[in-house]
């Protein structure tokens, strides 16, 4: 299996995403890394999370309700530069990875999601 050999056992992530059935898919994956998740149904939410607690890593949705990913990932970085925001898309052109990064955003990761993809992305900025 893919998440062998990934511990995050003290680490949060956040999950920004509106739609039920992707979290629960990113929720039941990230289980076997031992990482604590918490779940942000639109980007609102998101950047509240992010100001009230400790937050290492956020998977942020682009497309959501009440404030969208490149906005909230604009928000949190103003007043938390450093924690990393991983977008999660169904947009993959070429100037939506521009406009991604330019938000803020330190990588992205087009869906469906690879697992391998996920687990190296979330890697590289938790260890």
């Amino acid at each position: 299996m893919i998440t062998v050999g990934y511990n995050w056992e003290n680490k949060i992530i956040l999950i920004a995403e509106d739609i039920d059935s992707n979290y629960l898919f990113l929720e039941a994956v990230l289980k076997y890394t031992k990482a604590k998740t918490f779940w942000a149904k639109n980007g609102k939410i998101a950047v509240d999370m992010c100001k009230n607690q400790h937050i290492d890593i956020v998977l942020m949705d682009i497309q959501m309700p009440v404030m969208d990913g490149l906005e909230a990932t604009k928000m949190i970085k103003l007043f938390n530069p450093k924690i990393p925001v991983i977008a999660q898309t169904a947009f993959a052109m070429e100037n939506d990875r521009e406009k991604i990064l330019a938000a803020g955003c330190d990588g992205y990761i087009s869906k469906p999601i690879r697992l391998d993809t996920l687990f190296s992305t979330l890697n590289k900025y938790l260890n």
